[in-house]
């Protein structure tokens, strides 16, 4: 049993599965797509991103806002810090957290 002719007919043009493969990204950008895709999947991590696309926070406002225990939280912002999605900056004894640029993309999609 041989492929329907037209996926042949392109398969053949791009070199085969071998040169279907080549279309892949490489394993790295997989992982960091992985990491963003899995971040955004919580919807307080959402709801983090969302106050921070209207400006940078502290995290007693974010909480307060929220109303999540400091432990969960913290979770919450390593996992969007670690996809790349937030930044902290120190501001004395604040930790300041914005949205990156990737974060604004990721929501802008929903706006």
């Amino acid at each position: 049993m041989g492929l329907p002719e037209p996926i042949e007919d392109t398969l053949c043009q791009i070199g085969g599965v071998e040169g279907l493969k080549q279309y892949l990204p490489p394993d790295e950008e997989l992982i960091r797509k992985k990491n963003v895709f899995s971040a955004l999947s919580d919807p307080i991590r959402l709801q983090i991103l969302y106050l921070l696309n209207v400006q940078p926070l502290c995290v007693c406002v974010i909480k307060e806002v929220i109303d999540i225990a400091d432990s969960k939280l913290s979770y919450h912002l390593k996992t969007l810090t670690t996809a790349g999605l937030i930044d902290k900056e120190s501001d004395g004894i604040y930790l300041i957290y914005s949205i990156t640029q990737t974060g604004k993309r990721c929501i802008q999609i929903w706006l």
